[in-house]
């Protein structure tokens, strides 16, 4: 997703000077109070929010406050579920403000330590569940590389918007590992395999053997397998159906606006009747 040169030199700036206060924060190993301190400095400095104006923590969910939340012309954006720098993120430490987010109707949410950050699409299922859209450690990542601009660029004040991030979920779930798997494994591309190879020696090889050595022999077993494979197949059949739904709707128009021209052809005079049409 496209980012402003200004934003992104911005957040490029920023991070690199936050990873040396990130790092010292870890050799100190703050409290969580501390990180929190830390993170709400980042969403002034490198997202470019107003910490005293867009920047809470007394945002109450079913008589809770979570952490922080980010909020612009009274619409809360996001809420982000902070933990100490030295605590290793997991699945766990984000469910209960993916539960407060799904009660409020709230889509995104943050989970952090100010070093690592996760950003999760809320899926308002039952149960409620969640998606990974970008996953970030700012003390490694290079902080002018593509990914860290893209997703921090759509999650900063001038960027973010609901179909800003929901292009860049959509954008990350195409382009998936997992996508990429169940598209190889498709028939139309397993069909244009088989007629490379015919095109090229002169081999005929039967589309099952080309399909059963792509699934055993040649994509990874982990990348066809699993939940995140079967989202990725589930997706990829989601794209299949609405393609072919566009086609045939563009067959139909194509029929409707040929149907004049035919109905014309079959009441005007033919070369016989002494006529002659222009080609």
């Amino acid at each position: 997703m496209p980012v402003s040169s200004k934003v992104a030199t911005r957040i490029s700036s920023e991070l690199k000077r936050y990873q040396s206060i990130l790092q010292k924060a870890q050799q100190r190993d703050i409290s969580e109070s501390d990180t929190v301190v830390i993170i709400g400095d980042m969403l002034s400095d490198v997202l470019g929010y107003d910490k005293y104006q867009h920047v809470t923590t007394e945002f109450a969910i079913r008589g809770t406050y979570v952490d922080l939340a980010v909020r612009t012309d009274n619409q809360i954006r996001f809420l982000i579920e902070a933990k100490a720098i030295g605590i290793e993120l997991n699945d766990a430490h984000i469910k209960q403000a993916v539960d407060y987010a799904a009660n409020q109707g709230i889509d995104w949410v943050v989970l952090t330590n100010g070093a690592h950050w996760r950003i999760y699409k809320v899926q308002f299922t039952k149960p409620i569940d969640k998606t990974l859209l970008c996953d970030i450690n700012v003390l490694t990542a290079n902080p002018r590389s593509e990914e860290v601009i893209e997703c921090l660029g759509c999650l900063s004040r001038e960027g973010f918007s609901k179909s800003s991030m929901s292009d860049l979920l959509q954008q990350k779930q195409v382009t998936s590992k997992f996508t990429i798997a169940a598209i190889l494994l498709t028939d139309s591309v397993v069909e244009h395999l088989r007629r490379d190879i015919r095109r090229l020696s002169g081999i005929r090889v039967e589309p099952d053997y080309l399909k059963d050595l792509l699934k055993n022999e040649i994509v990874k077993r982990e990348l066809i397998e699993g939940d995140e494979a079967a989202a990725a197949a589930s997706t990829v059949k989601k794209m299949q159906r609405a393609l072919a739904r566009e086609k045939r709707r563009t067959d139909g128009n194509s029929e409707t606006l040929e149907a004049p021209i035919q109905a014309f052809d079959n009441n005007s005079s033919s070369p016989e009747d002494g006529v002659q049409l222009e080609s």
